[in-house]
């Protein structure tokens, strides 16, 4: 599977937005978005008039950026949404939300998904006691994710411990044992990624 390998800062100012990809550095004055708020390129601050299906094809793109997944693994869950009772956008929403790398990161083990993701693949955590490395898997409530017992020691984890961490209201954290649990599926409210999903549901309904 091709991956994204440019510079990060790049699709925050394509996307006009800060997609904080970068942990930190997104909330410093180090911040791309803070330093040169206008698209990358050539013609980058040159003024466009955004046609409808341009605004659809963007609100794909910042959602895939967000949680940094690419065309063939969008579609797949765009398809299991739309199969899904209730609105195919809301459904894509929680199914992005619930991926096991997103919730790594929600629970504040990981300063970005894309360090989350790098985290998940390495095996540093389990799900309910048996070992998940794949960063796609979907959680559910009453699912525990936990960082294994050898990887506690480490010092990303070590200084985890000594946070003061937030998380979503449908799950809950346990900051000593490292460990989290997911309480309720998330509903659309609960979901605080700035995107449009009506616009994408538009986009591949063409």
């Amino acid at each position: 599977m091709s991956r994204y390998t440019d510079a990060n800062c790049k699709l925050c100012r394509r996307e006009g937005q800060k997609l904080f990809l970068k942990g930190e550095r997104c909330y410093s004055s180090k911040c791309a978005i803070e330093r040169r708020n206008y698209a990358p390129g050539q013609h980058g601050q040159a003024r466009k008039k955004q046609s409808d299906y341009g605004m659809q094809l963007r609100e794909k793109q910042k959602a895939k950026r967000f949680y940094g997944i690419q065309e063939t693994q969008f579609r797949n869950l765009f398809d299991k949404a739309a199969k899904k009772s209730g609105k195919t956008g809301e459904n894509l929403m929680i199914l992005l939300e619930t991926r096991l790398d997103n919730v790594v990161f929600r629970l504040g083990f990981a300063a970005s998904r894309k360090e989350a993701r790098q985290l998940v693949t390495h095996g540093h955590f389990t799900v309910n006691g048996k070992k998940a490395n794949i960063p796609s898997m979907e959680v559910k409530a009453g699912d525990v994710i936990k960082v294994k017992e050898k990887s506690t020691s480490s010092p990303k984890f070590k200084e985890i411990k000594e946070m003061s961490i937030t998380v979503p209201s449908w799950m809950t954290v346990d900051v000593d044992k490292l460990e989290g649990k997911v309480v309720a599926m998330p509903r659309r409210e609960d979901i605080d990624t700035p995107i449009a999903e009506h616009l994408i549901v538009e986009l591949y309904s063409k």
